[in-house]
């Protein structure tokens, strides 16, 4: 929600009449001089988007005021020609009016358009959100990195690395939803401040890595050729891409980075396949080498990528972990009920790379239990499961 600045105001006053915290404000608005602002210039609020109110007889700017509790001079401010003489009876004003519920989609199958919109609609409402292009798949969607936080740990987390693992995406689009609502209303989450984790983390999170293979196991073959022909004759005509794990190009993206990525190569699929072909050589994907540039950019102190299923999470590689991973992976097995596995047969995974090249904490979080891709049916049980890990990777 924007707002017209008046003579007087002040980023303090609008913190005291919204009942938001100061630093949101000022995330919010990088561009203001907070010590200047000049009057006529914009402010963006966050956590608040305007209603229409038609006025009724005997309607004044208190009643009105009262009835939507908000205090009288926010109407003032979002109705700036408004004067003293009584309101016409039928005319609308503006007001102002707290975002308490969920903006993004959940429990619903959730595809490359279904994340525009909701990221757009996130960065609307909270623009203190940071939202950056990291690079772009095969069929040139864009892989969006959101940010937002204070702090100098930086947490990355990370979804639908694989194409029939799409239910992760709704799950950490939920988690942000969720941090924000509670961000900007100051209510806690299982206890925990959210304004005290902004103020100590920030949280990057790329809600999906394989959009192209997401949409196709959602909703078929790409009108693009060579594409089109080519992954109906990798999935041997059948209509049903449901088992499709890989990008569109026929590579598991999880297996495409340097982590002696060489033992997948001589054990996996020797070509192109609907999953587990790790590719002609590491980060020869689009999407695996803008997440692996990610991490060089951002310097993260640790990540998790959101997988299904299992209900148990992998922290360890080749014994190159720090100690920290362990107390992290106890306390997120005490938070969400799964099972903490140290090792696994596994390698060239985004967490693999990641504890190989910076010796820092990574996991890989099997959400759920079932057959991929597991059925909504699973949503609200997952995201209770999973609530503790995200809480956990920001807090300790």
């Amino acid at each position: 929600m924007k707002l017209t600045v008046r003579k007087g105001d002040t980023f303090s006053y609008y913190s005291e009449l919204f009942d938001l915290p100061l630093q949101l404000l000022l995330d919010s608005n990088p561009k203001l001089n907070p010590q200047a602002l000049q009057p006529g210039s914009f402010v963006r609020l966050p956590g608040y988007f305007t209603e229409n109110v038609t006025i009724k007889r005997g309607d004044t700017v208190y009643t009105i005021a009262q009835t939507c509790r908000i205090h009288p001079d926010a109407i003032y401010l979002l109705n700036p020609l408004l004067g003293t003489q009584p309101l016409t009876v039928g005319s609308r004003l503006f007001v102002p009016k707290r975002a308490a519920g969920r903006v993004v989609s959940f429990g619903v199958p959730y595809d490359y358009t279904t994340l525009q919109k909701d990221l757009w609609r996130l960065c609307e409402l909270y623009p203190f959100i940071q939202s950056d292009i990291i690079g772009h798949s095969v069929l040139k969607k864009e892989l969006v990195q959101l940010k937002w936080g204070r702090g100098t740990k930086k947490v990355h987390v990370n979804a639908s690395f694989h194409a029939n693992e799409w239910i992760t995406t709704g799950i950490l689009m939920t988690f942000l939803n969720d941090y924000l609502i509670a961000l900007t209303n100051n209510i806690p989450i299982r206890g925990i401040n959210m304004l005290t984790l902004y103020e100590q983390s920030t949280l990057s999170a790329v809600p999906m890595v394989d959009p192209d293979g997401v949409d196709l196991v959602l909703h078929g073959p790409p009108v693009q050729e060579p594409y089109h022909s080519f992954v109906k004759a990798l999935n041997k005509q059948s209509p049903d891409f449901k088992d499709w794990k890989a990008n569109i190009r026929g590579v598991d993206l999880n297996n495409q980075l340097p982590a002696r990525w060489e033992k997948e190569k001589v054990r996996k699929p020797p070509e192109a396949a609907p999953r587990d072909y790790p590719g002609d050589y590491p980060l020869s994907e689009p999407e695996a080498e803008a997440m692996a540039e990610l991490a060089f950019t951002e310097d993260f102190d640790r990540v998790i990528a959101l997988h299904t299923q299992g209900k148990e999470f992998y922290w360890g590689f080749e014994k190159e972990e720090p100690p920290e991973a362990e107390e992290i992976a106890r306390e997120f097995e005490r938070v969400s009920g799964y099972k903490a596995v140290r090792y696994v047969d596994s390698y060239a995974g985004y967490k693999d790379w990641f504890i190989q090249e910076f010796r820092r904490p990574g996991f890989t979080i099997e959400l759920g239990y079932g057959v991929n891709p597991l059925p909504l049916s699973q949503f609200d049980e997952i995201y209770e499961d999973t609530l503790g890990i995200f809480l956990a990777g920001l807090y300790m």
